[in-house]
């Protein structure tokens, strides 16, 4: 496995088309199928993964990724096997000055992203894979969680508090994330898995508030599933304990 340094692009240029149709590029695996979310203090590194084949078996990969306002690249991977090459990219959201330091991402880069592949095999012939595939690189999301009064009596209103944040990578800080819809679940004392309640949506500020009726022992929380330019988050369940 070779580790590379991504290089950010303004509208990253395509790699050349390549005449021969051998090799065959059968696809491409970003981030062992997970989207690459990133905050605002720590370098991300994510590996992507070409498979194909060759009679003579592949020697090389270039890998161009074109997503939202930009483009990582790499140059010439050696292949593990003969019928999967792998290289690492590295970003990050927080100030990297420096050509040497990895990507610096902007809020306009958050989306989805495509995959070009251009493969090399040991006995020369080499082959143009655009649109391989396709990865979300995301912001990442926090949630918090306040239930109150605890303790509570039995068929009293809870009130149920929270805030969606999420990384801001043009200030490297998180920042309210509004009108977004945020599930309230709740979890019984004596259960291990936690039901949907209702829905929510966030303030102007990532703001959540429920009110709810105290039914039994049990924990509280918010859950964002997230979307196309941020990634999931849950709050750790507040637990409330139900008094007769």
């Amino acid at each position: 496995m070779v580790g590379a340094v991504a290089v950010l692009l303004a509208g990253a240029p395509g790699s050349a088309d390549a005449a021969s149709s051998d090799p065959v590029v059968s696809g491409v695996t970003v981030n062992s199928g997970h989207d690459v979310i990133v905050g605002i203090t720590q370098n991300v590194a994510f590996p992507v993964t070409v498979t194909g084949a060759d009679d003579s078996g592949l020697s090389f990969v270039d890998v161009d990724l074109k997503g939202p306002h930009g483009g990582f690249y790499t140059t010439d991977a050696f292949c593990e096997s003969a019928t999967a090459c792998t290289t690492v990219f590295t970003v990050n959201a927080h100030p990297a000055p420096g050509s040497d330091d990895p990507v610096d991402l902007a809020n306009a880069n958050a989306g989805t992203w495509s995959v070009d592949a251009l493969v090399d095999a040991n006995d020369g012939d080499s082959v143009f894979a655009p649109g391989v595939g396709s990865f979300g690189l995301k912001r990442a999301a926090r949630l918090t969680v306040n239930a109150s009064p605890e303790p509570v009596a039995k068929g009293a209103p809870v009130t149920v508090t929270g805030k969606l944040v999420r990384a801001d990578w043009d200030t490297y800080r998180y920042a309210g994330y509004a009108g977004r819809a945020v599930k309230l679940q709740f979890r019984p004392k004596d259960s291990s898995s936690y039901t949907t309640v209702g829905t929510v949506n966030t303030n102007n500020t990532g703001n959540l508030r429920a009110t709810v009726k105290a039914v039994k022992d049990g924990y509280w929380r918010w859950n964002f599933t997230g979307s196309t330019t941020t990634g999931p988050a849950r709050a750790t369940g507040d637990y409330v304990d139900v008094r007769p």
